[in-house]
């Protein structure tokens, strides 16, 4: 009897001990799978646009630098690779890309400090490696890294000194577009001089991605040879880096174009009347403008699957102030470096066009109406002659033959007939 009771308690003590045994098992596995799996999930949450905003090999110096130090000290302490020159207050790589510097940077002046962050070494054993630097860390799927100091893989810095243009239109387009951009420059793009006034034109991109990307590269390079209108940030041109996009076209607007009276930013996929435009601009404020087409009291979209979801916890507000539709809006030169400054106190969200207006609201500036509520179409217009000849831009379809449009609309004969002329 004893025994069977012995015996009935080791079976009673070993089977809860197995069983702990295996939850503890099981909770580290999950642990585990769950640890990766948020890993991956830092690239691959959405691929449909989440994606790294900084290039490789810039990931391991992103933050080894102070925002203090003088532009000299910063590029040089990268690396051979990335060996600077001053030219009339520009900074210059030897690789041709610009440093865009802020304005309290490039009159900083470094100090002890400061030069001891960047040059650590000793008299006798100097270091040849930088300081491991901080581990990069992601800001998340609905913010962008801005601001932060981007390069330029592909620069034109002269070219708006050169043209002296009245207006700059800007196309961010993704690298491997290059059918679109060439339609562009058969199209719409080639429109200048226009009521006597210089229109100039570039494509904004940022790197490659995927398997062809090397390839991709080298493609761009050799276009950027032929056609000198490109302009190539070291950011991964994604959905999501849009913010980033934007952000980088104003710092060079401001840097390169700030002589030019007008920008205005337009999708690859718009139609755009160019003289339309500079006619509305002949007679448009020639500071703080910003117009387009203006959402008025947008709703901010709360649904997870919504390619506009933005949480609570990011934007608490259930209104958007005022701004102009990323398809196509136009500024005056003064903004660009106004919003710049401005992004420094607003959180940067993935949502380009929404972004602008934070900035602008900061700004305590309204974007604009347009002359006539119709000039700026959201939805595709149908074409004809007569109806394109009475707006400055809108979207198109997606398979729209834009060359025999172009051909069509620029033929000699009256736009409109009878009523409607």
């Amino acid at each position: 009897m004893e025994v069977g009771k012995a015996a009935e308690s080791g079976r009673s003590c070993s089977c809860p001990c197995k069983r702990w045994f295996c939850f503890i098992l099981l909770v580290a596995a999950i642990l585990f799978f769950y640890n990766v799996n948020v890993m991956e999930m830092a690239a691959d949450w959405s691929p449909q646009w989440i994606c790294y905003n900084a290039t490789t090999w810039w990931i391991p110096y992103k933050d080894l630098f102070p925002t203090t130090a003088s532009p000299d000290i910063k590029a040089s302490a990268v690396g051979t690779k990335f060996k600077s020159k001053t030219t009339k207050g520009k900074i210059v790589t030897s690789n041709s890309s610009s440093l865009f510097m802020r304005p309290e940077e490039m009159n900083a002046t470094a100090t002890a400090s400061t030069i001891t962050v960047v040059h650590t070494t000793t008299v006798s054993t100097p270091q040849t490696t930088p300081p491991t630097p901080p581990p990069y860390v992601s800001p998340g799927p609905y913010l962008v890294e801005y601001p932060y100091r981007y390069h330029f893989t592909v620069d034109e810095p002269e070219k708006c000194e050169q043209q002296k243009p009245f207006v700059v239109l800007v196309v961010p387009v993704a690298p491997h577009n290059r059918d679109d951009r060439d339609a562009i420059r058969r199209t719409w793009g080639s429109e200048s001089p226009v009521s006597g006034k210089v229109v100039s034109l570039f494509f904004l991109l940022g790197l490659p991605t995927g398997e062809d990307a090397e390839r991709t590269q080298r493609q761009v390079l050799e276009e950027s040879r032929e056609h000198r209108d490109l302009l190539q940030g070291d950011f991964l041109d994604c959905y999501k880096n849009l913010t980033i996009k934007t952000m980088v076209m104003l710092e060079w607007l401001d840097s390169r174009c700030s002589m030019a009276s007008y920008a205005m930013k337009i999708d690859s996929d718009m139609f755009l009347n160019v003289h339309n435009l500079v006619d509305m601009l002949l007679y448009a404020p020639n500071d703080e403008y910003m117009t387009g087409l203006v959402a008025h009291k947008a709703a901010v979209l709360r649904d997870p699957h919504s390619k506009w979801y933005l949480p609570f916890e990011i934007f608490r507000e259930s209104q958007y102030p005022n701004y102009a539709l990323g398809l196509g809006y136009v500024l005056s030169l003064d903004l660009p470096g106004k919003i710049v400054k401005a992004s420094r106190h607003v959180k940067a969200v993935y949502i380009e066009d929404v972004y602008l207006g934070l900035c602008m609201r900061y700004l305590g500036i309204v974007p604009t109406e347009p002359p006539n509520w119709s000039s700026f179409q959201v939805f595709p217009a149908t074409y004809s002659r007569c109806a394109y000849s009475r707006l400055i831009a809108t979207t198109t379809h997606q398979n729209t033959d834009h060359i025999n449009i172009w051909k069509d609309f620029k033929r000699p004969g009256p736009y409109c007939h009878g009523r409607l002329s």
